[in-house]
């Protein structure tokens, strides 16, 4: 079972920026997949952005591209989403997940999530 813990969320206004961190135990981190994901009030989850187990790959919502960046620390077992040029419609709680298979899942470890709010 692998556990994950979201970081760094918080209040910005419309274009600044955050980081978020992600930190997964419970299985060796560097073979597991991660993504992001957020969930804006009203509306389902939708994917953000993932990354393969060794970094090399990544993928993006076509909303966020050129926006945000997925990284990752093998190292320190975490997972890091630099979010720049933030919009209000940015606004979701972020969740943080691991995939045993790959960057398009399934991903089946989750975290409890947390708020990032932008203000226009």
């Amino acid at each position: 079972q692998v556990q994950v813990v979201e970081s760094g969320g918080g209040s910005v206004q419309a274009g600044g920026s955050l980081r978020l961190s992600c930190a997964a135990s419970g299985r060796t981190f560097s073979r597991l997949a991660m993504g992001w994901f957020r969930q804006a009030p009203g509306k389902e989850r939708e994917f953000v952005t993932a990354i393969t187990s060794s970094g090399g790959v990544t993928r993006y919502a076509d909303s966020v591209k050129g926006r945000f960046t997925i990284s990752r620390d093998n190292a320190k077992n975490t997972v890091y989403l630099q979010m720049n040029s933030l919009k209000p419609e940015d606004t979701a709680v972020y969740y943080c997940a691991a995939s045993a298979i790959d960057h398009y899942g399934p991903f089946n470890s989750w975290g409890q999530g947390t708020q990032v709010t932008v203000s226009s």
